[in-house]
């Protein structure tokens, strides 16, 4: 990102950018910033846009042949057309020769590395992957975004809101607007107002099902499934996720056993630094075998449903009821 943004800073643009990535809110954030920075307010004449699978490639190149209309450069931004993912000869080979007052921006969340596409971006323009940011980043960010606003908010509270909402950037920036309007009389922003007014992420519902399944609460792991049923949460995602922490935990606790450091367990299964003791403790209520039982009875379920042996909805409760039931004395 720094590359971006000095190129930002100093008016130095390259002639294409691709800007990829999980992190949503970055790659809209830099679009935006570029949009602005290399096309006047409202010139409509020398900028297009285009989004989707259905951009058709030859159009593009018949744009790009023309000249701007009294300006400097003619811009084109391509979002999510699939154009990095699918062969595309046509415009990797007309990269290449491509007029120096048309620039392109191509904002993609899949792409192919091998393609004649990637590489003729690699050859002329900036290629930028806009991961989710780590922790310490979250925190200056959100830390940031607060004060612009004149409130305050302690580090436990940025990471309580961390936990609660996770960490992708797009969805923190909405809940972070939320709180502002919730705290627009107040002097700081506390754990008490993230409770009144953010909204939990699955995530953490996943996560509160496991705990009542590991403490045997058959009654507290059904409610919980069912809430997220009222919120139209499909069964088969809430038992992919299911399936996946219980995954999560057997590599977490396998990798503890063996003297893995948390910030390596964190990188390794994905999740935040700060999150590797809970998951460590969550880990403690299962043996090795017990997880690795339940998470190859998820593969079966899924399994199970696709091949109409089971009904979706009842297939997860089954599932359910199996793994927090009391063990027989």
């Amino acid at each position: 990102m720094k590359s971006l943004n000095e190129d930002l800073k100093t008016g130095q643009f390259k002639q294409i950018y691709l800007l990829y990535g999980e992190e949503a809110y970055l790659k809209k954030l830099y679009k935006n910033r570029f949009v602005k920075a290399m096309v006047p307010e409202g010139d409509t004449m020398n900028y297009r846009y285009f989004e989707g699978k259905n951009t058709n490639p030859k159009e593009i190149i018949d744009l790009a042949e023309t000249l701007p209309f009294f300006a400097e450069r003619r811009l084109i931004v391509l979002e999510n057309t699939g154009f990095l993912k699918n062969a595309t000869p046509e415009l990797a080979e007309y990269l290449k020769n491509m007029p120096e007052t048309t620039y392109m921006i191509f904002v993609e969340s899949e792409l192919d590395k091998r393609g004649k596409l990637y590489k003729a971006i690699k050859k002329k323009g900036h290629i930028v992957e806009l991961k989710r940011q780590d922790e310490k980043t979250l925190i200056r960010w959100i830390l940031g975004m607060a004060k612009k606003e004149k409130l305050q908010m302690s580090e436990a509270a940025v990471r309580y809101l961390l936990a609660k909402t996770g960490n992708d950037m797009e969805n923190l920036g909405q809940e972070l607007e939320k709180l502002f309007c919730y705290c627009m009389n107040h002097t700081e922003i506390t754990v008490a107002d993230i409770d009144e007014i953010c909204t939990t992420q699955i995530g953490n519902h996943i996560f509160d099902m496991v705990d009542a399944v590991a403490a045997k609460e058959q009654k507290k792991a059904l409610d919980y499934y069912y809430d997220l049923l009222t919120l139209k949460e499909p069964p088969m995602r809430i038992l992919y996720l299911l399936t996946r922490q219980f995954r999560i935990l057997m590599e977490v606790k396998e990798m503890d056993r063996t003297g893995v450091p948390p910030k390596e367990i964190a990188a390794k299964v994905g999740i935040m630094p700060f999150l590797v003791g809970k998951y460590r403790a969550q880990a403690k209520a299962f043996t090795r075998k017990e997880l690795r039982g339940i998470v190859e009875a998820g593969v079966q379920t899924e399994e199970d449903v696709k091949t109409g042996k089971m009904g979706d909805i009842l297939s997860v409760e089954l599932f359910l009821v199996q793994y927090s039931s009391k063990r027989e004395k």
